[in-house]
């Protein structure tokens, strides 16, 4: 831990006049300009960026502000030079690098480490110090002895003068922060002579400070530890036939790398040489290596279990899942919880009025009452003590982004704050079917020409499916390769998607459909021959697509998708903790009850479009309140988005559900969910939990402080003591989101 460090979040203190707040970029102006980042390793909580904000908010040269307290990274949206900015910065102590400057070096980081340990034994001396102090001022049974104030001066100048420096820029710059006010604090004991609970107060605090950044920096580095995960080099194959280990970072999209056992993969690819076992864990959160084969996708930072395989580069290292995932949990720290919120709106009210009714007790009582000042000016002391609200304003942010890391590293990816406490809420949930309930590879399991149809229907059908994602369409396309590989496939001109029933398109000259009943009854095609084998085949759970001309029906294909293996436990687990799960889906309704029946699925629903899937969400809404969805990211994209959260399953490798969903499962495990509301009930416990500790020792101390029974360095004590149990408190979700035990063979 660097001396900077210390400057941790127990001086989240909200100002008279400004906000600070862990997680909300705003813009002051529309931001045009150059966007410049800089590297701020004494900016690591609310008090610093209170401090950034006010002063470059009144700067012409900048319209718009990042922070990344994470990374303690500030992006300054602004007009000329940097240097303006750069000033700024300086003039308020915050040490500025531009990124793209090279960083310390190896000696650099030792230099630091070094400082580090001093700082530690200029601690411990100036608390030993000041408890010298106090035990000088009580055998003395003075608190101006010679010796008192010798030792009391000797524990302030070494552990209070980083205080005292950042305490005058924050008055200078009108900033009530805790350094601020603690400076205030201790100058007063001193000038009523009250030298050695100065001191005492002034080590408290140093001490509590460090320990705290100490237990600050667990929950950073559960997701800064992401990033070492990926390798710097990687084995690449050269032009001139050799494998040379080069920078991955400067590896190119399409280039060969070679990864060894027990390697660890350096950049997103696909396997085209070879076969392993690969840890994907930190991508997935599985507890099981995963089997990779040629067309396997394999992810940076995972590791190469056994076997050495050779695969295709399909992302820059900047882009990879890894990098993504990483950048995505920084970013969900702009979405603020409700009760972050809460907590900075009290806190801007807080801290004044108790500053406010602090000048009241030093000044009314002596001006009003004719009482000794000396008594009220100590009582006002230890109010102004109080009038931070530390452990309130820290306890949020801390538990929010354990939680995140916790989520994280079980391959939960939640997009914001907001949506990790919300989950708590949810009281039902809607799933999509394919590819959700179901394993989403489909196979055929039926075909049925109907009479007086086209006998070339197969080689129709295959040829609409070819041009079509979906995945139905792909089982059809599978069946054709494997049962008339030899045949070429038609030309297909005019191809459209119809969603919510299918695809059309021009063969010869001819219009031709492949889609679902829906499609044949807006067509007005339907016959009973091609009825009845719809309800045959559907009635056994399975999917219908038939293949038409404009104007007769020609086959019906019958397609099975299986259940996945989780999904029953899946449901079960939902149902445990109170949620009622239904089951939306655009196939028919016979296929989807059956589903519904297979896994538990409360109630189901079939036949709807994309459009009837979002009014599904709305009714479910008015009914529970809170309504949660689980799809695709694309097809599902109006009911994601109208729902309370929406999930997106095994989106690890693509971009759709990191941009678009709320919360990402980056594997295919249903179960997850499960995981993601327990998580939210036990942050939203601890939440409050914080709240409710905060609140009563600030309660309790204010009432002493009043009665006069409560010491400065008792109040400084307290303080401290408040924001370390609520840091530790928080931290304790790191040890959440447990991987989801493996599916019981009873429910499979």
């Amino acid at each position: 831990m660097t001396s900077t460090d210390t400057q941790c979040c127990s001086k989240s203190c909200a100002s008279a006049a400004s906000t600070a707040t862990i997680d909300q970029d705003t813009p002051m102006a529309d931001p045009a300009g150059i966007g410049s980042s800089f590297s701020i390793q004494n900016m690591d909580c609310p008090t610093e960026e209170a401090l950034i904000r006010d002063k470059l908010s009144g700067l012409a040269e900048v319209s718009g502000l990042h922070f990344n307290l994470l990374q303690r990274r500030l992006t300054v949206i602004h007009t000329g030079s940097q240097d303006v900015v750069m000033k700024a910065l300086l003039a308020i102590g915050m040490d500025a690098v531009p990124l793209g400057e090279e960083g310390p070096g190896k000696d650099a980081a030792a230099a630091v480490h070094e400082g580090s340990k001093l700082k530690w034994l200029k601690l411990g001396a100036g608390v030993v110090l000041a408890a010298a102090a106090e035990a000088a001022a009580w055998t003395t049974g003075s608190d101006i002895s010679p010796l008192a104030i010798a030792l009391s001066l000797a524990a302030i100048l070494l552990t209070g003068v980083s205080t005292y420096r950042k305490g005058w820029i924050a008055l200078r710059n009108g900033n009530l922060n805790i350094n601020a006010l603690m400076t205030i604090a201790v100058t007063g004991a001193v000038l009523i002579g009250q030298w050695p609970e100065a001191a005492m107060v002034m080590a408290l605090f140093a001490l509590a400070e460090a320990i705290e950044a100490m237990s600050l920096d667990r929950a950073r580095n559960a997701i800064l530890g992401l990033m070492a995960m990926t390798p710097d080099k990687a084995t690449v194959w050269q032009d001139d036939g050799q494998w040379l280990s080069v920078d991955a970072a400067g590896v190119a999209i399409g280039a060969q790398v070679r990864v060894g056992p027990g390697e660890r993969i350096a950049l997103d690819g696909i396997l085209e040489e070879g076969q392993s076992s690969v840890n994907q864990a930190p991508i997935t959160g599985e507890s099981m290596p995963v089997t990779k084969e040629s067309g396997d996708q394999v992810f940076a930072g995972t590791v190469n279990e056994a076997g050495s395989f050779v695969y295709r580069v399909t992302a820059l290292q900047t882009n990879s899942t890894l990098s993504r995932i990483i950048r995505a949990v920084e970013e969900a720290q702009g979405s603020r919880a409700p009760t972050q919120r809460f907590v900075d709106r009290f806190a801007r009210v807080y801290t004044p009025i108790v500053f406010a009714a602090a000048l009241g007790v030093m000044l009314v009582p002596p001006l009003a009452y004719g009482f000794d000042w000396l008594p009220w000016i100590y009582k006002a002391l230890v109010l102004l003590v109080i009038a931070c609200p530390c452990a309130l304003v820290i306890s949020t942010p801390v538990a929010v982004v354990s939680g995140l890391a916790a989520a994280a590293r079980s391959g939960i990816l939640i997009k914001g704050g907001a949506y990790l406490e919300e989950g708590h809420k949810l009281r039902a949930l809607a799933l999509d079917k394919t590819g959700t309930i179901t394993q989403g590879v489909p196979s055929v399991t039926d075909t049925v020409p109907l009479e007086g149809g086209d006998t070339d229907w197969m080689r129709i059908a295959a040829s609409l499916a070819a041009r079509s994602g979906h995945p139905v369409s792909a089982a059809i396309s599978r069946h054709w390769a494997a049962t008339h590989a030899q045949l070429p496939l038609h030309e297909v001109a005019n191809f459209n998607a119809l969603a919510g029933r299918g695809t059309s398109g021009s063969i010869e000259g001819k219009d031709y459909y492949l889609g679902n009943h829906r499609l044949q009854e807006e067509l007005g095609i339907c016959t009973p021959a091609m009825e009845e084998v719809l309800n045959l085949i559907e009635a056994e759970g399975k999917s219908a697509v038939v293949v038409s001309s404009q104007d007769t029906p020609l086959a019906v294909i019958g397609v099975a998708d299986t259940v996945r293996t989780a999904s029953r436990q899946a449901i079960a687990e939902l149902h445990a903790l109170g949620i009622r799960t239904i089951m939306l889906t655009g196939d028919n309704a016979l296929t989807a009850a059956a589903i519904a029946r297979d896994v538990g699925i409360d109630e189901a629903h079939g036949n709807l479009l994309p459009e009837e899937k979002l009014e599904a969400i709305n009714r479910e809404m008015a009914i529970y309140g809170h309504v949660g969805m689980v799809g695709d990211g694309i097809n599902d994209a109006p009911a994601l988005a109208r729902s309370s959260i929406g999930f997106a399953m095994g989106v690890a490798g693509t971009d759709t559900a990191l941009e678009t969903a709320d919360v990402a499962l980056m594997d295919d495990d249903l179960r997850k969910i499960a995981t993601f509301v327990r998580l939210s009930r036990k942050t939203a416990a601890v939440l409050r939990q914080n709240i409710i500790v905060a609140l009563s020792i600030k309660l309790v101390f204010l009432i002493l402080a009043l009665a006069g029974t409560a010491t400065l360095w008792m109040a400084v004590f307290a303080d401290m003591g408040a924001s370390l149990l609520v840091v530790f408190n928080g931290l304790r979700l790191l040890r959440e989101a447990p991987l989801p035990q493996q599916a019981d063979a009873g429910l499979d």
